[in-house]
């Protein structure tokens, strides 16, 4: 056995489920930032004190419970606002339970891995190949110090099932890493009035989900096509209503940049859109997300995507290496890089992430590439330092890999361009791109990268063919006598092992063209397993001398 495990088939990814659209609410009035306020504190304290009844409830929760929590919430909100309410707390719920079971899943991987490296003698080596068996702990001091963490994480997970088991869990409105950036305001470069403030508009509730067939799409928080951003009031504010049916109108008009002739059509229509409006402390702005479902769309088979070749790209954690392959699986020009930087807030390393993806995209277009490849990758549980022990260089690097982000972004932006994604496992790419492709496509003028070189690799697993290159003629007289090159063509190419086609001319000083006309027709030569073994032989009758 090889050692090696298996890789799996390429697939074309499926497009996004939905769309979410984002912009700024401009020109608010005094009066209209208090509305806002105001609703989005007394709703968010709704809402907390729904969420702390959902989670009471735990695996004790039905329709009914869900019905009551309504009922209690529609007096003092309204029939919509409590629907929202009751909603999201309970996808909140769920949530938690989702990220519960993730836990506890890495919890267990951590405990066996050190409980396998504890049973190891000290400094024992690790086994590489398909099970890549970690081995002994390098010194006795280690050793000691990672039974201790055995037993920490042992009671860890002891707790944590016990919760899973009673259907408890830990939720925070408005986050758990900012309610713990209150003990470490000056690490944060924050002041009290400031967190607060930051705490305060993170924990307002000001959503609601579309109403398929109400007007403009949603009754809670509407915006009509023209723009007009409105809300229902709640009944304990209901004075502040400018408009009939305790409806506040705002002054300034919402547009929206981006796809908002799509979201025009569907406002018109009377299709379901959802709003979130937040405010943003850091540049005093309020926005409103628009968002809806869209019908999935058909993946064309793998073949069709790949009529045009493709560009395949390998992923890495400063910078995306990207290289064109037509349709044989051979590099097309030069490699390509785009660049990001994924220091600094959320919002900056998704923008960098936006700006290296369309960079790829209008790259592709200009090719006439209808398909990207690019690795499936998923490190949600290979960056644990029970795995890679003392390589915190290495955890840090697969930790600040965008692959989630990235992977959603690609998916959503492709959607509206044509452009098909598919997905390969990224098993060896690096290695087998950098053994067979660095160093051929390496010239005087242009110096290939091992990432360039795993691209290469990429694009030819997403095509079927082998990663590794056509092999040179066999030595002694350029026959086959040191062996057949299998790798010249997949095995479900017809005519793989029959003669290559003629080339007028003479192909060399010595040989006449027409010379040597057989000389690729394996049946016409006496190979072992060849068909020509196992055909009955005749004797060709001799020429008649004159």
């Amino acid at each position: 056995m090889s050692g090696l495990r298996e890789v799996a088939e390429p697939f074309v990814t499926s497009g996004p489920a939905g769309v979410a659209i984002r912009t700024r609410i401009k020109h608010l009035t005094a009066q209209d930032e208090k509305v806002l306020a105001l609703v989005g504190a007394h709703l968010g304290s709704l809402a907390s004190r729904d969420l702390k009844t959902r989670c009471a409830d735990s695996l004790k929760h039905s329709a009914d419970r869900w019905a009551a929590r309504k009922r209690e919430l529609t007096p003092v909100s309204s029939a919509r606002w409590a629907g929202a309410i009751t909603k999201a707390s309970h996808d909140q719920w769920a949530l938690a339970r989702r990220c519960q079971l993730a836990h506890i899943q890495s919890l267990e991987a951590g405990v066996a891995m050190i409980a396998h490296r504890l049973a190891q003698p000290v400094g024992a080596k690790g086994s590489k190949g398909s099970k890549n068996a970690a081995g002994g702990y390098r010194s006795r001091q280690e050793w000691f110090v990672k039974a201790r963490r055995l037993h920490v994480l042992q009671d860890r997970l002891e707790r944590e099932r016990a919760d899973r088991e009673a259907g408890t869990v830990h939720v925070v409105r408005g986050g758990k890493r900012l309610a713990r950036t209150r003990h470490h305001l000056d690490a944060a470069g924050l002041t009290e009035a400031q967190w607060r403030e930051q705490w305060e508009a993170e924990r307002w509730f000001l959503q609601a989900d579309g109403e398929y067939g109400k007007r403009y799409g949603n009754e809670t928080i509407r915006i009509t096509s023209d723009g007009w951003l409105s809300i229902k009031l709640p009944a304990a504010l209901k004075d502040l209503a400018n408009a009939p049916h305790s409806r506040y109108i705002f002054t300034a008009p919402v547009r929206f940049a981006h796809r908002g002739i799509e979201w025009a059509d569907r406002v018109e229509a009377n299709r379901a859109v959802a709003y979130r409006i937040h405010y943003e402390t850091g540049r005093n702005r309020w926005y409103v997300t628009a968002s809806w479902q869209i019908p999935p769309r058909v993946t064309i088979p793998l073949e069709a995507a790949l009529t045009q070749g493709v560009i395949a790209v390998d992923t890495n954690a400063d910078h995306l290496a990207a290289w064109r392959l037509d349709v044989h699986g051979n590099p097309i020009g030069n490699p390509r890089r785009f660049f990001y930087d994924l220091s600094g807030t959320a919002d900056h390393r998704d923008a960098q992430v936006r700006h290296a993806l369309t960079r790829l995209l209008h790259w592709a277009k200009d090719c006439g590439v209808a398909a990207i490849a690019i690795e499936d990758l998923d490190f949600a549980a290979e960056k644990t330092r029970e795995k890679h022990g003392r390589r915190k260089r290495f955890r840090q690097l697969i930790s600040g890999m965008p692959t989630s982000r990235l992977r959603a972004r690609l998916s959503s932006m492709t959607d509206a361009t044509g452009i098909t994604i598919i997905a390969v496992d990224p098993a060896y790419t690096s290695k087998w791109g950098a053994q067979h492709w660095q160093k051929p496509l390496t010239t005087k003028t242009r110096k290939t990268t091992r990432h360039d070189a795993a691209a290469v690799a990429i694009g030819r697993r997403a095509q079927g063919h082998p990663i590794r290159r056509r092999t040179a003629p066999p030595p002694h007289d350029q026959s086959d006598h040191a062996g057949h090159r299998t790798a010249q063509a997949r095995p479900d190419i017809p005519g793989r092992e029959g003669p290559r086609p003629r080339i007028p001319g003479p192909r060399t000083r010595s040989v006449r063209a027409g010379c040597e006309a057989n000389t690729g027709n394996q049946n016409a030569q006496h190979r072992s397993g060849r068909s020509a073994e196992h055909e009955p032989w005749y004797q060709d009758s001799l020429p008649l001398s004159p």
